[in-house]
């Protein structure tokens, strides 16, 4: 704890009086460009991996990156999920998994639960995803599984976040964009759920027209 106090006061000396002008603005209130939602895991620094900055990004994070389907008796995640589509009309939402991650790991092998009742508890929320893996992993090595079971459940948890009223509404209104991210530690490389193509891309290629389009904007602008 005395690193993470010694951590502050640097915040406060060093970081903060660089960037006062962006606190002002934030402390009039914020208007994220994106809802992300991604595991609790502590190896996962969201600003780190999109370089973005305090205010930009509107996050939430659970064991499994997971969004459970709608229902009456609301929770956290599908509080912070109404508030950031519904008040702050976020334009885009990022469902970001990762390699490694210990709760799709716990899915797998539900053995390693025996422990976590909780844990075991939330993930029936992967169902969908496990039940895919078993029945199109034949062949497949232990690797290999997981890599599926990252990718479907992110592709799955994106299906539950259509069942959420207020995200279901900006969709029919055509003004929110849903994403499907995997994020591998080892790399820093990051793929992206093409709809089209119906396969992870590389972010680079994912996102190419649109990068270049923001690329000409800047070089038009300066």
């Amino acid at each position: 704890m005395p690193r993470f106090a010694a951590g502050v006061v640097r915040f406060q000396n060093e970081v903060f009086p660089e960037k006062r002008a962006l606190f002002e603005k934030l402390s009039h209130g914020q208007s994220p460009e994106a809802l992300f939602i991604t595991c609790s895991d502590s190896r996962i620094e969201t600003a780190m991996i999109t370089q973005t900055e305090p205010g930009e990004l509107f996050i939430v994070r659970n064991a499994g990156n997971i969004v459970p389907p709608h229902v009456v008796n609301a929770g956290g995640i599908t509080a912070s999920i109404e508030f950031a589509a519904a008040a702050l009309n976020v334009p885009h939402i990022v469902i970001c998994g990762h390699t490694g991650c210990g709760a799709m790991e716990g899915a797998l092998k539900p053995e390693l639960l025996k422990t976590l009742p909780h844990v075991r508890e939330w993930l029936a929320h992967a169902q969908g995803a496990l039940d895919y893996v078993d029945q199109n992993s034949e062949g497949l090595s232990e690797d290999e599984r997981m890599a599926l079971l990252l990718e479907e459940n992110v592709r799955l948890q994106l299906e539950h976040l259509k069942t959420h009223p207020s995200v279901a509404a900006r969709i029919k209104k055509g003004d929110v964009q849903l994403h499907g991210w995997v994020y591998d530690i080892k790399t820093g490389g990051v793929e992206a759920w093409d709809e089209d193509q119906q396969k992870f891309l590389p972010v680079d290629e994912r996102y190419a027209a649109e990068m270049a389009a923001l690329a000409a904007g800047d070089c038009r602008g300066k």
